[in-house]
């Protein structure tokens, strides 16, 4: 679709480190621009700039909003913009509960939706492996393991990007991840379960983010991994979205749409 002007962008979760980066991201480019800036209640009103903090009507004058706020926030401000028809979303929240997902989910059915539990093309491309590996190793003989890495600031775990090449393990064998995760260990746990997919999280320091999905047989392992060094490759990543998604129909997409991959 044709735009007069360049694409307007609003940033959600603004004041965040992610909020920082995209604005760094999209600075002095000619085909998009800070359209709005939205974040808590308790900092609207607050001038960075040129712009003030506002709330989810800030959005009201953007294309698209890249939202890296919190999983509450972002299916609130989904569903003000599926009651107005507008804008698109690009979602890069994590800590998910199963009727914010629902919600955002029912959003889509009015506006177009972008949401990734993270927007790197390296680590697209990793879930897509780990797919391929789950499907053509036998969870009989395979064992999965998905270790993640993050700073101390983080408050939760697993990871959402954890959690997406879990799901892309699972996909790989067919399976449900909700009953094959095993999230904890303590004790005496007994035998690992076969066709487990289990998860391990550090958090620590200043670690952008580290991923190694780990299939491990009785003589051999194979082990899958992804280091980001800075987080300004995962607003590059979300911009590209946000470009992708404008005049896009309403349904929810994620980043392997955006990137043109196979969804066979």
């Amino acid at each position: 679709m044709e735009r007069d002007g360049p694409l307007r962008i609003g940033i959600a979760g603004a004041l965040g480190r992610m909020g920082h980066a995209m604005a760094a991201i999209i600075a002095g480019r000619q085909d998009a621009v800070v359209a709005a800036l939205i974040d808590r209640p308790d900092a609207q009103g607050q001038a960075v700039g040129a712009l003030k903090v506002g709330g989810p009507e800030a959005s009201a004058g953007c294309d698209v909003v890249v939202d890296f706020s919190t999983a509450e926030a972002s299916a609130a401000l989904a569903a003000f913009a599926a009651g107005r028809g507008a804008p698109a979303l690009v979602i890069g929240s994590t800590g998910w509960r199963d009727e914010e997902l629902a919600s955002v989910a029912a959003s889509a059915s009015r506006i177009a939706i972008v949401r990734s539990g993270n927007y790197s093309l390296g680590l697209n491309v990793l879930a897509g492996l780990v797919e391929e590996a789950a499907r053509r190793l036998p969870a009989a003989d395979w064992d999965i393991e998905v270790f993640e890495a993050h700073h101390k600031r983080k408050v939760d775990a697993p990871s959402g990007t954890a959690l997406m090449l879990g799901e892309a393990a699972a996909k790989g064998r067919g399976a449900d991840l909700a009953k094959a995760a095993i999230r904890t260990r303590d004790g005496i746990t007994g035998p690992r379960p076969a066709g487990a997919i289990g998860f391990s999280a550090m958090r620590g320091g200043g670690i952008v983010g580290e991923h190694q999905v780990v299939l491990a047989a009785e003589d051999e392992i194979l082990t899958l991994s992804h280091s980001a060094r800075d987080r300004s490759l995962f607003a590059r990543g979300a911009l590209a979205a946000a470009l992708w998604v404008a005049g896009k129909p309403p349904g929810l997409y994620d980043m392997r749409d955006v990137l043109g991959f196979s969804r066979a």
